[in-house]
């Protein structure tokens, strides 16, 4: 797996870990330099697992090959999904947090996040899965397969804590598409934590902070 995820360790046995998943394009190196902002040196020992999506082609970009967790045929809210590659992300997931159970770290220890794209599949995986996650965090995402996510979703992770931000100026993941996401979350029953910031499609100093709270409290 170390071709496959970058791994940041900060300290000695880490007990609990964050699994991270990276935007469309990026790889797993995109967050590993807010590590250092996210855990204080002599804190908690946490490992964060960064993994590298597949390359596919991706057809919203004229079907240029780039790292992807699915194909993007549309953004429009009733626009067709990539199920299988949905679905192969999901398990990929899956195989990670099991991974950790191996080295360890138990299911009720591992926090489930990511940017983007990577938001998407984390709030697609957390939500169905059959153990408890210690949280669950969607940062400038929206939901996947939310038609089949009543019948699908799993009540080991109905109580569990979700962080949602969005920036207010996303040209990318317009920000109507994460708040129908908190919506529709809290509609179920979910304990969101939603934050907006004046910002792009990125990340910014205060929403790492506030990431870094959230952590502490959920681990």
């Amino acid at each position: 797996m170390s071709r496959e995820a970058v791994e940041v360790e900060t300290g000695a046995n880490p007990t609990a870990a964050v699994i991270w998943l990276h935007g469309l394009g990026a790889d797993g190196h995109d967050f590993e330099p807010i590590v250092p902002e996210l855990v204080r040196p002599g804190e908690r020992a946490l490992r964060f697992v960064f993994p590298h999506a597949p390359i596919r082609p991706v057809t919203l970009n004229g079907g240029f090959a780039m790292r992807a967790w699915y194909d993007i045929v549309s953004l429009e809210r009733r626009g067709p999904e990539d199920q299988a590659g949905m679905r192969a992300s999901q398990a990929a997931v899956e195989t990670l947090i099991r991974r950790e159970n191996a080295r360890g770290i138990a299911t009720a220890r591992i926090v489930l996040a990511g940017f983007s794209q990577g938001g998407a599949v984390a709030l697609l995986a957390g939500t169905r899965y059959g153990e408890k996650l210690a949280g669950i965090m969607g940062l400038s995402c929206y939901l996947l397969l939310a038609a089949s996510h009543a019948a699908e979703r799993s009540a080991a992770n109905q109580s569990t804590p979700i962080f949602l931000a969005h920036g207010l100026e996303d040209p990318i993941v317009a920000p109507v598409l994460g708040e129908q996401s908190r919506a529709a979350l809290e509609a179920s029953g979910y304990p969101v934590e939603w934050h907006t910031y004046p910002m792009p499609h990125s990340v910014c100093p205060q929403e790492v902070a506030d990431i870094a709270q959230w952590l502490r409290r959920v681990l």
